[in-house]
């Protein structure tokens, strides 16, 4: 059991700093995640209309599950509330009838529109504990963790 306990307690320097990125991470998501509950939405989701956005407020099903690192049949299941909300409508892709696009409504983008800028602020305010300086270089430093 002291195996063990040394063990954890004994971490080598790139675990320390992975748990000091998951810790800081679950931390500014749950920032961003308690504004979305107040208005009645979750983060998840509104990514989901971000990645929409992102791309010209239409994705095809299987690239949105890419870009948000879920399953293909997991993103179907995140889109039914979307959809059901109104901020989300399927189609038959217009050149492939076998495929569906997802579009962004105007509803869905009213939601952005009215709720992006202040989540953002309150994002913001956590990290402006570190000054443009230190921001670029974290950004450069998790931009060399997130290379192949």
């Amino acid at each position: 059991m002291k195996d063990l306990q040394d063990y954890v307690h004994d971490l080598p320097l790139p675990t320390q700093v992975f748990f000091s990125l998951v810790e800081t991470t679950a931390r500014l998501v749950d920032v961003s995640e308690k504004y979305w509950q107040s208005r009645g939405q979750n983060g998840a989701r509104i990514r989901i209309l971000v990645e929409i956005m992102k791309e010209g407020g239409t994705i095809l099903p299987s690239m949105l599950a890419q870009k948000i690192g879920v399953t293909k049949s997991n993103v179907t299941l995140l889109l039914i509330p979307l959809e059901n909300e109104g901020f989300i409508q399927r189609a038959s892709h217009p050149s492939d009838g076998r495929k569906t696009i997802i579009s962004i409504t105007p509803e869905g983008q009213t939601l952005l529109l009215n709720h992006l800028p202040e989540n953002r602020a309150r994002i913001t305010d956590k990290m402006s504990k570190l000054s443009g300086q230190e921001l670029a270089m974290l950004l450069s430093l998790l931009s060399k963790l997130n290379k192949p």
